[in-house]
């Protein structure tokens, strides 16, 4: 099974002319490619796999995912896989 993150989207900027943006999944953040979405603005939500942001999503679905992923104890995973982006 595939799991998609969401994650709150903080900066957005062009590397090697690829939209790319830094991305906060609960306090972690990210570098992540948004190409994929290229409407997406700052303050703004999306749903992230494996460092590709898949969708946008809006802040309330956004936050039922975190408050499910907190209760199986998976914010805490997230945070330790951290590599310092």
């Amino acid at each position: 099974m595939c799991l998609g993150v969401p994650g709150k989207v903080i900066d957005t900027f062009r590397e090697h002319d690829i939209l790319m943006g830094k991305v906060s999944f609960d306090g972690v953040v990210k570098k992540i490619c948004l190409d994929h979405v290229p409407e997406v603005e700052p303050g703004e939500y999306v749903l992230v796999h494996v460092g590709f942001a898949l969708s946008r999503i809006d802040e309330q679905y956004a936050r039922e995912v975190f408050e499910l992923l907190d209760s199986m104890g998976e914010i805490a995973e997230l945070k330790l896989e951290d590599p310092g982006s």
